[in-house]
């Protein structure tokens, strides 16, 4: 060795911050270059902020299960009323959206009554004649109508009498918060 002294030469600050500016360039901001990823459905059913306009929540089936459909009315609706609206099926627009309905025609056959947190519906047929679906998009749309009591739709008690008669034992079910008939007890 020689009794040199070397002397390291060190490069200015900036020069170093060069290649580490350029090296995070390239390399991104961790964010892969995928497409689009399902995300699950649209928000439905929302009426739009600052109107006060009635509106009936009618219940269809989506591509994701069991959506509600807001449509404008002048009135409340009693469940009667809902469920003729739901009888006739999506609008244009609601199927455009991917709604269908799996309630079968009932040729002005099914009626329904309203008491305090309470929804009788008096079906033509037997409820297994109907989907499970059906059921759900009977139910939710009846609870979500205007029941008397105000209670939450979540606690009305929707009541299926089969074949239109009252002395049968129904069929007692609630609406759950997605739009699921479940069994309820009396």
């Amino acid at each position: 060795m020689s009794g040199r002294n070397r002397t390291r030469r060190r490069l200015p600050r900036p020069a170093l911050a060069l290649p580490l500016l350029l090296a995070a360039a390239l390399t991104g901001c961790g964010i892969s270059t995928t497409g689009p990823r399902q995300a699950g459905a649209p928000a439905s059913g929302v009426q739009r902020p600052g109107t006060n306009a009635e509106y009936a929540r009618l219940y269809f089936v989506g591509p994701y299960g069991l959506r509600s459909a807001s449509r404008p009315t002048d009135r409340p609706l009693g469940p009667q009323q809902a469920l003729d609206l739901l009888l006739e099926g999506p609008t244009d627009a609601e199927r455009e959206r991917g709604l269908a309905s799996e309630v079968p025609p009932m040729n002005g056959q099914l009626s329904a009554t309203a008491s305090t947190g309470t929804v009788d519906v008096y079906l033509p047929m037997t409820i297994r004649d109907l989907q499970v679906t059906a059921v759900s998009q009977l139910a939710c749309t009846a609870a979500h109508a205007d029941v008397p009591g105000s209670r939450p739709p979540t606690q009305v008690k929707v009541r299926f009498h089969e074949n239109l008669a009252p002395s049968t034992s129904p069929w007692t079910v609630r609406c759950d918060t997605n739009g699921n008939a479940l069994p309820a007890s009396e």
